[in-house]
């Protein structure tokens, strides 16, 4: 065993990396969830959904530069320095794609969600789901069989939101007429399938603490 590692299980750590982590993951979750809604109302309520997402994404930002204080403030941490930066990170992307996204959906003033855009937000928010899980159970790693499902659910979603990319912009090459609709449709559907990609490289940085705590 790395001598590193054995002064983090020996030593007392800060719990607070854990809490600000579970933190994010529920920013993420909601910010999703109000990323859906944008599909079932009027567009005339698009703008005050939206800007619910920017806020969301602010407390974000807040609790990543939160985690990057306290690595720099804290002697032993839960687990190495690398991965809590990283992960931090990644979780961040994924909110700022989902922040993203909702812009783009008001600037290009979208009027409606063509059905593959409706999957693909589902499928992100399935995703999120999933990580919001896995992050929850870093506190433990002796529930590694249980993380190590949520991890290969959270592929599974970033394989499903690959094809159903594919067959959307096939589609919309195939059937869209109007080229300045393409190009909004087009972003739209790029944000949304690179936050599923975010999500799998979050989950890529838990499956590599599992290895590491295994």
């Amino acid at each position: 065993m790395r001598l590193d590692r054995l002064i983090q299980i020996l030593l007392p750590h800060d719990e607070k990396f854990y809490t600000y982590f579970e933190e994010s993951a529920q920013n993420l979750v909601t910010a999703s969830k109000l990323l859906q809604q944008l599909r079932q109302c009027q567009p005339a309520d698009h703008p005050k959904l939206i800007e619910q997402i920017h806020e969301y994404e602010h407390q974000g930002d807040s609790v990543t530069h939160k985690i990057y204080a306290e690595l720099n403030a804290t002697f032993v941490t839960p687990f190495d320095r690398e991965d809590i930066h990283v992960l931090a990170s990644s979780l961040d992307d994924v909110m700022d794609h989902i922040d993203g996204t909702a812009s783009r959906f008001m600037l290009y003033k979208v009027p409606s969600c063509p059905d593959d855009m409706n999957t693909l937000m589902e499928i992100l928010y399935n995703s999120v789901l999933e990580l919001q899980q896995g992050i929850s159970l870093l506190r433990d790693f002796r529930k590694a069989a249980q993380l190590q499902k949520i991890l290969e659910k959270v592929n599974e979603y970033e394989n499903q939101a690959d094809r159903v990319f594919e067959h959307a912009i096939a589609d919309l090459f195939e059937n869209e007429r109007d080229a300045i609709q393409i190009i909004k449709l087009k972003e739209i559907y790029v944000s949304l399938e690179t936050a599923t990609d975010a999500c799998e490289d979050a989950a890529n940085v838990m499956e590599s603490l599992l290895i590491k705590h295994g």
